[in-house]
Parts: C-alpha cells; structure tokens; sequence
C-alpha cells in the first residue's frame, strides 16, 4: 500500500507550563443548561450492516441517521445518497474487504467503552458554552472510514473517523502513513482535535498581512483558548507532542526564537516557508532536523501565554477579536 499524508486535522497544539496559571484565570462556572455529550455510535450500526438483506439495511440507516448519512455517503463512499441501490452495493463492497473487515473488528473492540472519551468532551463543551454562548456545539457522531479521513466537519455535527484513531503502533499504520503522523493516531487525540475542529471553524483566521507573524498568532490564540477550555489535558498531549519533543521546544525556545529573527523569517510572506513552520511535518525545516514539527506555532503559543499575563484585563472574547499581530508581539514582552 502507498504511503500518503492522511486528511488529519492539524493539532496544530501547544502551552508552556505558565498555561496552568491561565487556565485557573479562566475558570468556567458550570450551569445546568449544558447536557452531557452523548456520541451517535453510527460506527457499531454500520459494521453490524445486515449483507443478507442490504437494501433494507441502508435504508435504515438512512432512518435512524438522514443527515449524517447523506454526508457519509458522499464524502467518504462517494456515492450518490439519492441511489440507495448503489449505496447499498457499495457498504456490501466495503465491509467485505477483509483488510477493512479486520480494522473494523479493532475499532468494535478499542471503542467498546467511550464514556471516557464523553466525559473529557462534555467537560470541553461547558468551557465553549461558558465562554462562547453564540457557538452552537455540534453533535458528534463516530464512524469508520476505510482509511479516508479523520474528521467530517458540518455546521450540524462532527463525524470522526474511528479507523484513523487505533493507536500509534497499529501495524497497518506503517503502511499509510508517515512516522511523524502516527503518534496522534490514538483515542485519546479524540477529544483534543474535536474541540480545535470547533474552534477553528467558528473563528475564522482574519489578517492584515500574510507574514509568518499574523499566522502564528492567529494559531496561538486559538490555542491559548483551547487550553482554557481544556485545563484537564496536559500541555504536550494539547500540542500533539511527545514528552520528549515539548522538552525540546522548552529547552531550545530561546535559540528558535533568536533564529526566526536573526533570518528576518518573522516578517516573510513566503507562503512555502510559513508552511515549513505551521504545518505537520517531521521537522520544522527551517530550524534544524532534530526540532520537532509545527515550532512556529508553539512558539506564538509562547508569545500569546506573555501577552496575556501582562494584560489581566483582557477577556478570552477580547483576544479573539485582536488581529493587531505586529501591536500584540509589541506588549507581549516575549522573552524567552
């Protein structure tokens, strides 16, 4: 099987231990207008689809789940919803490839239980609400996907591709994907990257200039907030980083910072050198092959946690609303 780079939402994650002090700044206050998250299991429906019968099967799934179906069937079957007869044959097809039937067997036995999963979600929700009322939380339903794609994203709901999420040493794994990406590829970066999906869908990036600096900051508002919202998760599980590689970014932050000035790289409007510092990559290019990837957005990360500590009075809501990056470096005080 060919390797290729799997349709992941970026955690594009991270926090300095100084986020603890932020985080009880940002107590969310708890009321009973929030429910608990209950996950649509559409997974264990649609592994347990009756072959024998398959029209008829279909169609109950189209009943018991009409709008994630209609998006699961185009996005991740490509399939008309609209023929039945075609989508039936396909769901057939697809759990009787025995490569599939097998992850599909891991994903029954992994998810048995998710209530742990509900519970780090539910706990999130109530921080969105708290702090953002006008965001409307989606419902989230779990699927499988044949290896296609980690998350579906829909104004109404999240989808999450439970075969993308069987644990960083599941042997098809090595066949997929590259070893940068499959550290993630575990239950618990469920939580994580479903909570930076909402966030990044309802806060839309807006910036006065393209330069490296307006897109870190953007990132590192974005999660500044994700860590008030999810103080029980650990900075690096937050950042999508080993304990190893957040150990590196605290030990080498002074000398990546003095880099990304010393190059005049702050500044660029390179598109293909923003990516080398925002994106999931191995390594971030332009520091040095032992870094690990996305510094760019650890860094502004960094930058975000000093310009809050010095500015008490601003509000979650005030940060988000700041897209003076260039004024935000300025009274940050960063000085690592």
């Amino acid at each position: 099987m060919k390797k290729y780079s799997l349709k992941i939402l970026p955690l594009i994650l991270l926090l300095s231990f100084s986020a603890c002090k932020n985080n009880k700044r940002f107590k969310v206050q708890v009321g009973n207008e929030v429910s608990q998250v209950k996950i649509n299991r559409f997974d264990s429906a649609f592994i347990t689809f009756d072959n024998s019968n398959p029209l008829q099967s279909t169609q109950e799934l189209y009943r018991q789940y009409p709008q994630f179906m209609d998006v699961f069937v185009s996005d991740v079957l490509r399939e008309d919803p609209n023929d039945s007869i075609k989508v039936s044959q396909s769901i057939t097809k697809f759990l009787s490839d025995s490569t599939f039937s097998n992850v599909n067997n891991k994903v029954s036995e992994t998810f048995k239980d998710v209530s742990a999963i509900e519970k780090t979600i539910s706990e999130s929700y109530q921080g969105i609400h708290y702090f953002f009322p006008q965001i409307k939380l989606p419902q989230l339903y779990f699927f499988v996907s044949g290896f296609n794609q980690s998350m579906v994203v829909h104004p109404d709901f999240i989808g999450v591709g439970l075969d993308m999420y069987l644990g960083s040493d599941f042997p098809l794994y090595k066949e997929i994907a590259y070893d940068y990406l499959t550290y993630n590829m575990r239950p618990e970066s469920i939580p994580v990257d479903v909570i930076s999906a909402i966030l990044f869908s309802n806060f839309k990036i807006d910036i006065r200039e393209d330069r490296l600096l307006d897109n870190m900051l953007y990132r590192g508002k974005i999660m500044y907030i994700l860590a008030a919202i999810m103080p029980q998760v650990e900075p690096y599980d937050l950042m999508g980083y080993t304990k190893f590689q957040w150990e590196w970014s605290r030990k080498y932050e002074q000398a990546v910072w003095n880099t990304i000035l010393d190059k005049g790289d702050i500044y660029s409007t390179d598109n293909l050198l923003i990516r080398k510092y925002l994106n999931e990559a191995p390594f971030t290019t332009p520091i040095s092959q032992e870094s690990p990837g996305r510094l760019g957005t650890w860094i502004a990360w960094q930058i975000v946690n000093s310009y809050m500590d010095k500015n008490q009075q601003i509000t979650l809501a005030d940060l988000l609303k700041d897209n003076n990056y260039q004024k935000m470096l300025d009274n940050s005080g960063y000085k690592p």
